[in-house]
């Protein structure tokens, strides 16, 4: 069935480990052996050459995809929970992503075509270490955010020139692969495909003030950035630490430029994996006071104060939660009627699926739809309405479709469609779910 879109998309961690180790054997990286990571030249000491060590010992590649990866994960001395194994293949495959983000995008463009996915709302931006740099090098004052952003914004403009070059290079190597433009086109070259920058929530704060700074620069200066988001594990005792001062950094920069969309990760936490202090407020200030227009996971709802008055706030404010079934169950252990997906529901929160890490999880956005289906009993009316979440709440530019009592899109004029990107894949999604349910139909005589 058309699904719509997946909002919730890190592109490093939807590639496949497969594809990791392809892309690094052919680049001339190193294995260390015994962490079972890739790493750059020089191979020598810990580590030798991945292409010679893959082909002398055949049992290293899936040793390989099983560290890169969620798969066959069983908890062991010094890996001993999914929360820990997950986060931890990031560093075992980046290396290997360096120089491969078109490749990347290639990748996540013809799965989603073949699964029936329209429109992929994806975490990646370039110069991220960079704009990073920019902020360290510059005292942190505290919270006087004027003066902070005063210091680092004559470095901004140059970062915007390299990023809008690097993001050309990559989606010109996007189509390459693709075969865009050809007889022979991949259907991924259909797939609409944007971005949310992101910041590393676990680093200084001068780094993260001036990610956001550039990021909400990023955002108004390029179209292909629609939003912002903010990543790395919400428990890290950094990240708990300056959580306060991150929403209110958000705030400052939202009332600067509130056209600025911002989707965060927040609620990716429960009982006993953090102190219960620290499940009683990170959605409520997403949205009350960093202005989050969607949250991605949100699974400890239940334990903020007062959840019942902040699921009626979000179904109010139309605050959507990106539901992450896998994600959730492998790094929190959260599952099926433990999830609050039917506490949201019931509070007319809207919902859409996403993958999260699709790579890492070793799933797709087909399966996520299986497992609501499995878990929560979803019939194909909320199927549908979920798939059309996916791209009513996406962050593409325009005016919506106007849409009957019952959620069903109007028919729209053509000027909506030819200024609306909104409109136009609200459309295209009503007219493949058109087309799919008259051939099932047409199966069932």
């Amino acid at each position: 069935m058309p699904k719509g879109g997946d909002l919730h998309n890190h592109l490093a961690g939807a590639v496949y480990a497969e594809s990791y180790l392809d892309w690094a054997a052919g680049s001339g990286l190193c294995v260390e052996t015994a962490r079972l990571a890739i790493a750059r030249p020089p191979c020598a000491g810990a580590s030798r050459p991945l292409a010679d060590a893959l082909a002398q010992d055949p049992s290293l590649r899936d040793s390989m995809i099983d560290a890169l990866s969620m798969r066959d994960f069983t908890p062991r001395p010094g890996d001993a929970s999914g929360h820990d194994h997950f986060f931890a293949t990031f560093a075992r495959f980046d290396a290997a992503a360096t120089g491969h983000v078109g490749e990347a995008l290639a990748e996540e463009a013809r799965r989603a075509a073949a699964e029936h996915v329209g429109y992929l709302e994806i975490m990646w931006y370039p110069r991220v270490r960079d704009s990073a740099a920019l902020g360290l090098a510059h005292p942190w004052s505290g919270e006087d955010f004027a003066a902070e952003l005063a210091a680092i914004r004559p470095g901004i403009p140059a970062l915007l020139a390299e990023a809008k070059a690097d993001t050309d290079q990559a989606e010109a190597r996007m189509r390459t692969v693709l075969r865009c433009g050809g007889t022979d086109a991949d259907p991924g070259c259909r797939v609409t495909i944007r971005y949310q920058t992101f910041l590393l929530r676990v680093l200084p704060p001068a780094a993260v003030f001036a990610q956001m700074a550039y990021s909400t620069a990023l955002v108004a200066a390029d179209p292909r950035f629609v939003g912002i988001n903010i990543v790395a594990p919400e428990d890290n005792p950094v990240a708990l630490r300056d959580y306060d001062l991150h929403m209110r950094a958000f705030r400052f920069f939202h009332d600067l430029h509130p056209e600025v969309r911002l989707s965060l990760h927040a609620g990716e936490l429960t009982l006993g994996l953090v102190p219960p202090e620290a499940l009683r407020f990170h959605i409520r200030d997403a949205v009350e006071i960093a202005g989050a227009s969607r949250i991605g996971h949100g699974v400890d709802i239940s334990y903020e104060t007062d959840a019942a008055g902040l699921l009626a706030e979000m179904a109010s404010r139309h605050v959507a939660v990106e539901i992450n079934q896998t994600s959730n169950e492998q790094i929190l252990g959260v599952r099926g009627p433990e999830h609050p997906f039917r506490l949201y529901r019931a509070a007319g929160v809207p919902l859409v699926l996403s993958t999260d890490d699709e790579g890492v999880e070793r799933i797709d956005l087909t399966h996520e739809y299986l497992r609501a289906v499995q878990s929560w009993h979803l019939d194909y009316p909320a199927l549908k309405a979920l798939a059309r979440n996916a791209v009513a709440y996406s962050f593409l530019s325009g005016e919506a479709l106007a849409t009957a009592p019952d959620g069903t899109p109007r028919p729209p004029g053509a000027g909506l469609l030819a200024r609306s990107d909104k409109a136009r894949q609200q459309w295209a999604l009503e007219r493949d779910f058109a087309a799919f349910e008259t051939d099932i139909v047409r199966r069932m005589r």
